[in-house]
């Protein structure tokens, strides 16, 4: 899947988590990445991580995936 597609994917997790607390809304939108991606997707959207345009929280989310090596 075309990265751009991943990231508006996240994003649209993220703006459906909107009204939670910021850190809530993180931890939501990683949980949904990490239980509902295949890893083909978690992996492709890591390996663009720096190039595609996240929102704030979506980001942290990949970031918090990325780091408990769910990848």
């Amino acid at each position: 899947m075309p990265p751009d597609k991943l990231a508006y994917m996240a994003n649209l997790i993220g703006k459906f988590f909107a009204h939670q607390p910021y850190d809530k809304a993180v931890a939501a939108i990683a949980e949904h990445i990490q239980k509902f991606w295949d890893p083909r997707m978690r992996r492709d959207i890591r390996a663009h991580l720096d190039a595609v345009q996240l929102d704030p929280s979506a980001r942290e989310a990949v970031e918090r995936v990325r780091e408990s090596k769910v990848f």
